[in-house]
């Protein structure tokens, strides 16, 4: 049998290579994107990182210190405070943006008997390796056991650094920010926290329904790493921490907040809208809003980093037939992409999420 070849000159072969580049191009060109199109923000995959807490050598502690101790049939890490000071155990080599982590801790109470302790131990999030900056989930495991309602919805509790203690959110926004769970001290617990965007939600003992949401993460980093922390008159223990990121959802810092603003609160009492229009002058936000409360009411706040904090004066009407009467109105939220987002309320009438469209013209 024979083969026959087809013998390319010069002129030959350019025809045929520039006939199959005109066949291919468009397939090039309008190809459906890849894994790789999708990964290049991050380069590499995310890698799940495991500390068995059996030992210190990958914490750094400022505010007490780590030892590690046999306690309650495992091997875990010890966290002490030294003084009235908290203990914070930075995790050195973590690192997460989304995901979830995971961890069993205990917390041992040291205080005199008839002596008021909850409770302090906790993980944070995103955090700075000294401390200053961090979202963090902390339990209250006596709390839990209180005869006082009011007591036992304090046995979890989300806050950030700097400036979102417990003291400051749980006045300003009651009930948002902790919550019950069954918690018990001196007893290993389970805890999972899945972080998503500008949300995470607390699980412990393995149930399917977190014990509490956070919508609206008030973090100022949106990236870092994980740490032990602990409260004085207390032992807290930890063991088995496992972090896994997750590809992180397209968010970024720097939202702007000049524009105008189409509102949306479907409160607790009502469903309600109005219109913002607002100016930044760095840090300082002024504007005025329109809709539900009033017309052309003087609004005030600040920005940081794309996060807002607004209030204006508004009227409150029970129904179509009562008098107006004045009351304060509070936002907070983040900016993303043109759209926001957060928690709104009208002082002691009405509570609940808000959120916003810019207006593109």
């Amino acid at each position: 049998m024979k083969v026959h070849r087809t013998a390319w000159s010069g002129p030959a072969l350019r025809r045929w290579v520039a006939g199959k580049l005109a066949l291919a191009l468009p397939l090039l060109l309008f190809a459906p994107a890849t894994s790789r199109s999708q990964n290049s923000p991050g380069a590499a995959p995310p890698v799940e990182q495991t500390f068995a807490l059996t030992d210190t050598a990958a914490l750094s502690v400022t505010g007490g210190k780590a030892e590690s101790v046999e306690y309650l049939g495992r091997r875990a890490v010890r966290l002490v405070a030294q003084g009235n000071s908290d203990v914070f155990a930075y995790v050195n080599g973590s690192s997460i943006q989304d995901g979830v982590i995971e961890f069993d801790f205990a917390v041992k109470i040291t205080t005199p008997p008839g002596v008021h302790m909850p409770g302090f131990t906790g993980l944070a999030f995103r955090a700075r390796a000294d401390g200053s900056h961090y979202d963090m989930f902390y339990l209250r495991p006596r709390n839990a056991l209180s005869d006082d309602q009011a007591m036992r919805n304090h046995s979890v509790q989300y806050i950030a650094k700097p400036g979102y203690d417990w003291y400051l959110l749980r006045r300003q926004w009651p009930w948002i920010y902790e919550s019950w769970a069954d918690l018990k001290p001196e007893t290993w617990t389970h805890v999972k926290i899945e972080i998503h965007g500008r949300s995470a939600r607390l699980f412990v003992n393995g149930s399917d329904s977190p014990s509490l949401v956070v919508n609206g993460l008030k973090g100022e980093d949106l990236q870092g790493g994980v740490a032990l922390w602990g409260d004085s008159d207390e032992e807290s223990y930890f063991s088995n921490l496992r972090v896994s990121p997750s590809i992180p959802l397209p968010i970024q810092n720097g939202g702007e907040a000049a524009g105008t603003w189409h509102v949306t609160f479907p409160s607790d009492y009502g469903a309600y809208q109005g219109v913002m229009n607002l100016h930044r002058d760095g840090r300082a936000i002024t504007g005025t809003w329109t809709g539900a409360f009033g017309k052309d009411l003087a609004v005030t706040g600040t920005w940081r980093d794309g996060y807002v904090e607004l209030t204006f004066t508004g009227g409150w009407q029970e129904d179509a037939t009562s008098a107006r009467v004045p009351a304060p109105v509070t936002l907070a939220g983040w900016i993303d992409n043109g759209k926001a987002a957060g928690r709104m309320k009208v002082e002691g009438r009405a509570d609940g999420p808000w959120t916003a469209d810019r207006n593109k013209n």
